[in-house]
């Protein structure tokens, strides 16, 4: 497999770096020396990576659904330190929902707005000067929980395989540009929104290990990668299931609770 053009990064952009994936990867690429713009909505906790890395951490309290902030925060990160080598688009939001009620209609919204045109306004301020350096890798945090609907969280499933498809159209119109896109689908990972799950989490990884292997997948250039490689095989197997017997198995699954996000 070709390899990344940028195996030791310098600079980076994380959304959603506040806690869970997100913050586990701003520690690994600042532990090792990279200058990291962190993106989130809770400012207190991206002032403790500020304090931690001084003069390396640049924290943006923002939300991902406001263009506006994340164009004035991109443009001042790089007015600092350059055109970025790498931006992952690591926020989202995860909730049960059923469409049989009307009030989870706003909760759809929100879940699309985050997890889906979130990712794409992260993207958009980097897109150009990328594309104008002919070079970086724009990575969007996906998941196995768009490889096929799953009962209870049919927001979170559609926005994820939105996620995917999106991703796809980015990696094909950018290629030949110097810029790669890189999808990375978690399995279970131990962060807050899982840990309210209460049904089992099979090959779950600790936040701090799946930093480690994404950075790997980075580093080697991949378009797509699941993490762990064993939800990968399980996500091959679930979407060749014929629907009559994906159906009925699966409607018996557990649902995540409407209450938790």
């Amino acid at each position: 497999m070709a390899k990344s053009q940028i195996p030791n990064p310098k600079s980076l952009v994380i959304s959603g770096a506040s806690s869970g994936i997100g913050l586990a990867l701003a520690h690994h690429y600042l532990e090792r020396g990279a200058t990291v713009a962190a993106f989130a909505r809770r400012g207190d906790l991206l002032q403790n990576l500020a304090t931690e890395f001084p003069g390396k951490a640049y924290c943006y309290t923002l939300d991902v659904r406001d263009a506006p902030a994340i164009l004035a925060a991109a443009t001042d990160f790089m007015s600092r330190v350059g055109v970025p080598d790498i931006v992952i688009a690591n926020a989202g939001v995860s909730r049960g929902t059923l469409t049989e009620y009307a009030e989870d209609e706003e909760v759809f919204q929100n879940i699309m707005d985050i997890n889906v045109l979130g990712m794409v306004k992260t993207f958009q301020p980097f897109h150009a000067a990328m594309r104008e350096a002919k070079q970086g890798t724009l990575v969007g945090i996906a998941s196995v929980a768009g490889f096929r609907g799953l009962p209870g969280a049919g927001a979170y499933s559609a926005s994820k395989a939105a996620a995917i498809s999106y991703l796809e159209s980015l990696r094909v119109e950018l290629y030949g540009s110097g810029v790669k896109v890189v999808t990375i689908c978690p399995g279970y990972i131990k962060t807050p929104m899982t840990d309210i799950n209460t049904y089992p989490m099979p090959f779950i990884l600790e936040a701090d290990e799946a930093a480690r292997r994404m950075a790997r997948v980075i580093e080697r250039g991949a378009s797509f990668a699941v993490v762990p490689w064993q939800m990968g095989l399980t996500g091959w197997l679930l979407k060749r299931l014929p629907n009559w017997i994906y159906d009925p198995v699966f409607s018996k699954a557990p649902h995540k609770s409407r209450g938790n996000q």
